[in-house]
């Protein structure tokens, strides 16, 4: 038998089945796939979550049993807020969810077991790193205003008027600078859908002429995304509320 005939083939099968295998770790078209590392896992179940509706829904889940690598995926027609939820099985939920901003393709996410959300590193996401610098001003203002807060209720308990009215002031300053500094962030990544999230869930009770600004400025994708539909909803009834 002539087994130099078997070689070509068994070269064209072994490049058939390596191509098999990376086409099933590629997202298509609509396709967001997230993969990653929970170092520390050894048993659980791991969901990809989205709200839908008002309500929180799962759209895949995996079991992890000895192996701490993941893959998730779904289908996604604009850049949103997704959720990587783990479920130990041990009654305990504390920590046990990661808020990220998903966008088609793949996303890598890999975090540590006993600090799962604080220790979670999200690449291939561009929304998500802008949303990461928002963040990270954000919890200073909430410092800042603890701090304040603090200082605030000592004053009242000691019924020093004057100085608690100082607070309130520092307090409402604070507050304004917060709103521009997100109004701001939202106009300068305006062809981002960052843009409506951030204003939506940071600045919702702003001046409606503020809003309505950002709103103008806003890419004709980003109003169509899943957070530009709802930032614009929001305003609609916003309106509706107050001229009733």
């Amino acid at each position: 038998m002539n087994f130099a005939f078997f070689r070509p083939v068994s070269a064209l099968i072994l490049t058939a089945l390596f191509f098999y295998a990376c086409t099933q770790n590629t997202p298509h078209g609509d396709e967001m796939m997230v993969t990653g590392t929970i170092k520390g896992l050894r048993k659980g179940t791991l969901y990809l979550q989205k709200i839908k509706d008002t309500v929180l829904v799962n759209l895949d889940s995996v079991t992890i049993d000895g192996n701490p690598d993941f893959t998730l995926t779904t289908s996604l027609k604009s850049p949103e807020v997704h959720y990587l939820y783990l479920d130990k099985e041990d009654a305990d939920t504390l920590n046990d969810r990661i808020l990220f901003f998903g966008e088609k393709g793949l996303v890598t996410i890999n975090t540590l077991l006993k600090t799962f959300e604080s220790s979670a590193a999200v690449e291939g996401s561009e929304n998500h790193s802008l949303l990461q610098e928002y963040l990270s001003f954000s919890r200073k203002f909430n410092a800042q205003n603890l701090e304040l807060v603090k200082a605030y209720l000592e004053a009242q308990r000691d019924e020093n008027t004057s100085r608690a009215d100082s607070l309130q002031q520092a307090m409402d300053n604070l507050l304004r600078r917060r709103y521009l500094y997100t109004l701001n962030f939202a106009n300068t990544y305006a062809d981002r859908e960052v843009a409506p999230y951030v204003v939506l869930t940071e600045a919702y009770d702003a001046n409606l002429i503020f809003l309505d600004s950002v709103v103008q400025k806003l890419s004709p994708t980003v109003k169509a995304s899943a957070h530009g539909e709802a930032l614009l909803r929001f305003l609609e009834e916003r309106r509706k509320a107050e001229n009733n």
